[in-house]
Formats: C-alpha cells, sequence, structure tokens
C-alpha cells in the first residue's frame, strides 16, 4: 500500500520587481532585431548582459560573441558589431571606425547618462571620482570617457578615507549605476566629509532598476530563513542583492544561476524563502526554482511587490522598423522557457 508523504510547507516571498530592467531588455532585443534585419552572424563584444542562459540563447540564434574587435574576420565585416549594455571605452567605437565595422551600441542609457555626468565634471575643471568597482565593464567604460589621468577609482568607505586627490577644491564624483544604495551613501558621505567641495553629478547615477530590486529585498528579507538571488557571479547588482538581504535579516542568502544549484541537503529546516532576480536575470529561471520547491515543499507564494516598473528604452533607429515574432519577445522578455538547455531540469 501506497501511503502518501506530506511536503513540509514553505512560504516563499517572491519579490517584485526582479529580473530583466528595461536596459537589459533593450540590449538582448537589439541584438535579436540585427540579427532579424542583418542575418547571422552579429558580433557581440563581451556578454550583452551578465548572464549565462542568455547568452547561449543568443549564440543559437546565431550571435558570435568576441572579447575584441580583431576577433571579427575579414570576410564579416559588413556583419555588425553590438557593444554590449554596460558601455564602452571611447576607444571601441573609434577602433570600430578604424577597422571599417558597422556597429550598433546596446550601452544602457542609464549607463550613458553616467558618462555623460563624468564627462562634464571634467568639462568644468573637476577631477572625476568614480565610485564603484574595479574591473567591471561598466567602470571600464565609465573611465575610458574620459582623458587618462582625470578620474579615479574609489571602491569603499575606506578608500574614501585615504584618498588624496592633487587639487581638493576641484572634484566631482559618479557612481557605478549597479551599486548598493546604502554602500554609496556611505562612501559618498566620507567623500563629502573629507571634501566639502566636491560637486555631486546633476542626477543620482544609481539607476532605477538596481533601487526598486533593493527595495523589495529589503522588504521581503526579514524573517526569511533563506534568501535566493537568481543572477550570474559576475553581475554586480546581483552581488549586492544578496548583501542587501542578509543586511535586512535573510537568516542566510545565496546567488544562483540555475535551480541545478541549490544543495538540497545544505538549506536545512526552512518555512520561509526569498526569491528575486538580478536585472540580467530571465524569468523563466525564476519560474525554474519556484517548480523545484514545489517538487520539494508544499509552497505558498506571497509577492512581495514595492512598485510598478513602466520603463522602456527605444532601440537603435536602424532597427525600428523590424518586427519582433511573438517567440522573439518571450525571448527577450526572459519567458522563453521553451528555449532552456536541456539542463534547465537539472535540480528540479
Amino acid at each position: 500500500m501506497n501511503i502518501a508523504v506530506s511536503k513540509p510547507p514553505l512560504t516563499i516571498r517572491l519579490c517584485g520587481p526582479r529580473g530583466f530592467c528595461a536596459g537589459v531588455d533593450r540590449a538582448i532585443q537589439i541584438v535579436v532585431l540585427a540579427l532579424k534585419a542583418y542575418g547571422a552572424p552579429v558580433y557581440v563584444r563581451h556578454e550583452i548582459v551578465h548572464n549565462r542562459y542568455v547568452v547561449e540563447g543568443l549564440e543559437a540564434k546565431g550571435a558570435i560573441f568576441v572579447e575584441e574587435l580583431h576577433e571579427i574576420p575579414a570576410e564579416h565585416r559588413e556583419q555588425p558589431v553590438v557593444f554590449s549594455a554596460h558601455g564602452v571605452p571611447k576607444s571601441v567605437p573609434e577602433d570600430a571606425q578604424a577597422r571599417n565595422l558597422f556597429y550598433l551600441d546596446a550601452t544602457c542609457p542609464l549607463v550613458s547618462k553616467v558618462h555623460k555626468q563624468a564627462m562634464r565634471h571634467q568639462r568644468l575643471g573637476r577631477h572625476v571620482v568614480l565610485i564603484g568597482h574595479a574591473g567591471h565593464p561598466e567602470v571600464i567604460g565609465t573611465m575610458g570617457q574620459l582623458p587618462e589621468g582625470t578620474v579615479s577609482l574609489v571602491e569603499t568607505v575606506e578608500d574614501a578615507g585615504v584618498y588624496e586627490p592633487v587639487d581638493r577644491e576641484n572634484l566631482g564624483f559618479v557612481t557605478q549605476t549597479t551599486l548598493s544604495v546604502d554602500d554609496t551613501a556611505g562612501v559618498i558621505a566620507r567623500l563629502q566629509e573629507r571634501f566639502p567641495a566636491i560637486q555631486a553629478p546633476a542626477a543620482d547615477s544609481i539607476c532605477y532598476a538596481t533601487t526598486n530590486r533593493q527595495d523589495a529585498v529589503k522588504q521581503a528579507a526579514p524573517g526569511c530563513d533563506l534568501f535566493i538571488v537568481v543572477g550570474a557571479p559576475n553581475s554586480s547588482n546581483s552581488k549586492r542583492l544578496v548583501e542587501v538581504a542578509l543586511r535586512a535579516g535573510a537568516k542566510h542568502s545565496v546567488l544562483v544561476q540555475r535551480a541545478s544549484e541549490i544543495d538540497w541537503n545544505e538549506i536545512g529546516d526552512i518555512r520561509t524563502v526569498g526569491l528575486s532576480a538580478g536585472a540580467s536575470a530571465p524569468e523563466v529561471i525564476v519560474d525554474e526554482i519556484i517548480e523545484a520547491f514545489k517538487a520539494r515543499f508544499d509552497t505558498t507564494l506571497d509577492l512581495a511587490v514595492t512598485v510598478e516598473e513602466t520603463e522602456h528604452f527605444l532601440v537603435n533607429r536602424e532597427l525600428r522598423s523590424i518586427e519582433l515574432t511573438t517567440d522573439d519577445m518571450a525571448f527577450v522578455n526572459g519567458n522563453a522557457s521553451n528555449a532552456l538547455p536541456p539542463k534547465a531540469a537539472a535540480g528540479i
């Protein structure tokens, strides 16, 4: 006789907003539209966004990812190359022009805004202090907008405490868009304490999507036994969500790319799980993780929604007449479950 085994109860606090932001949506859309307009291959310099599912899905459609422009074969120079959402130094489009390459810039408009803020500081005679993480593509792109020696990188409050500019009276700061709001506030406060004349950008640099996702996590995290953030290990905004969850009261928080990365033997006795996704993580993986929990727990979903996002960024002018199919839109929006690689089932 089969005896039904009851599953332990579990509440999943599902954050909103989560996942793709307007800048990521636009960048993915640019690659998909370019493939439809110009045919394969379409080259992409660096990961278009920090997510392997997105990269592999675009590769399946005919995109080829390269690290540098010299990797594009001479016979394919007529094909477009797309610059990633993180932005690129000025030297990259200059290199593309020198190689007679046709390029499409998918830099997020909010990142472009930071570039303009930094250039404005420099134009007004201020040395630029960039608050961000060394080596991140967005930081490399922002620093690459300015002449060498006119920008300094500050990563932490401790860095701000020891930074010594040449001219203390002529400073202006900007920030990487994907940082933690709280951490950035501490660095800015330390800089303003030490350099009262330092000038802020005309508008806040941290993007709306970063702020919104952090606010939702702050609301959902208190009392959570475990908080899961879907995102890549090289995604700055995703890693910040893990930190925000812990500071807001989650007992434990982890960053995963797929359900298969959840260590079911280590999660222990849990009753409440928080779930969010970084700005480059598709919704289909959030669904995958929910299904993995449903297979093991009697699951109740509790929505933790702080705001509705309505932002939309236009794609490049060359692509605006191209129409996307329903399947294309599902992929662009991160909902194309039938496009998941076979390893999607792992962990469920």
